[in-house]
């Protein structure tokens, strides 16, 4: 952060548990643009790098494709989250609500995805619209396309860093034991005695909303609230527990956001959808010849207005591939979301 300014970094307050991917969009948005009164990133003649993380941020700042439907924070009143009341539901019952103002967004979800549910019913009743209907607006606009409405940013392209698996893997876990190392779990106990405890006495606790649905805290759920109440053996095992369960789960979010990079960006090919620029990290000693002078490359051909000399990642895609077909496998009670999900399933 010394060479560069960083935005966006320790923002919000931990305890504020309704921050929505609506209100990053807004918040970054107004800081890349182009108002010089605001000297704001594009004004002063820089280029923003976005960097994630959370992929489905980052596609708020490339295309349209959120829906306001949100009080303002300054609204008075007590403002009640309409989406977080639906999802107190049962996901059955959200999915036969949805299908009766929203067939087509219906069949596109799964019953257990409750949080899309909830979310479409609420788009609905906020807007008196459809869900679906909303989204194929924004992909009719000129220049949409799969992924939503026109980019934001025409010039934008996407530098993918991607590692053989075996080595991400390693260095996954390792990244865990340095952040043991460097104090994790003091700061969990801390967060937890101050903000944790009293809800986990009152039942009240909840690892869906805000902070506490981060990787790392519900992990160590055991292990810290039963420190100090069991033996140290006990305590020992729990926390092995949880870490393991933490190497897990990161290892597990990342596989995620490879898989979403594909599904996503590459497997929706349109004029609305950057290059994507894929940069090999497995081997580190390597970073200098691999990842940066290949990056650095690439941004500067983008500057000068000119074709970069590494070609961006292509991937064999089927036009006819519906990635939200509805089919029941009758043989074994369930869903299936996808034609790829139906066509390999085990019979």
């Amino acid at each position: 952060q010394r060479l560069c300014r960083h935005h966006m970094i320790s923002f919000v307050d931990p305890l504020v548990s309704n921050y929505t991917v609506v209100d990053f969009r807004d918040k970054a948005v107004a800081l890349i643009s182009f108002y010089a009164a605001a000297q704001d990133i594009f004004a002063r003649d820089k280029i923003p790098i976005v960097v994630g993380g959370t992929n489905y941020y980052i596609e708020s700042l490339l295309w349209k494709v959120l829906i306001n439907t949100k009080v303002p924070l300054w609204a008075p009143g007590l403002v009640t989250d309409r989406k977080v009341e639906l999802e107190q539901l049962d996901g059955v019952e959200l999915h036969r609500r949805l299908s009766q103002v929203d067939p087509e967004m219906a069949a596109k979800l799964h019953p257990h995805d409750k949080r899309k549910l909830a979310r479409s019913l609420q788009v609905f009743e906020e807007t008196g619209i459809p869900h679906s209907e909303i989204l194929h607006q924004q992909q009719e606009e000129e220049g949409g396309g799969p992924l939503g409405g026109p980019l934001k940013y025409p010039h934008s392209c996407i530098l993918w860093l991607h590692a053989d698996q075996a080595a991400l893997d390693q260095r996954l876990e390792k990244r865990v034991d340095d952040m043991l190392a460097a104090g994790l779990l003091e700061e969990l106990r801390d967060f937890h005695r101050r903000y944790n405890r009293e809800k986990v006495a009152e039942n009240r606790q909840d690892y869906q909303h805000g902070i506490f649905q981060s990787i790392g805290f519900k992990e160590f759920h055991e292990y810290l609230v039963s420190e100090g109440n069991c033996s140290p053996e006990t305590s020992a095992l729990l926390l092995q527990k949880g870490i393991e369960a933490l190497k897990q789960v990161t290892k597990r979010y990342a596989r995620r956001q490879n898989k979403w990079v594909r599904n996503r960006f590459l497997s929706r090919p349109g004029p609305n959808v950057p290059p994507v620029y894929g940069l090999e990290v497995s081997d580190l000693l390597r970073w200098e010849e691999d990842v940066l002078k290949p990056a650095l490359e690439i941004v500067e051909s983008f500057i000068q207005g000119r074709e970069p000399s590494a070609e961006p990642v292509k991937m064999k895609y089927d036009v006819n591939e519906n990635k939200r077909s509805h089919r029941v496998c009758e043989l074994c009670d369930r869903i299936i979301i996808g034609d790829r999900e139906w066509a390999g399933r085990i019979w």
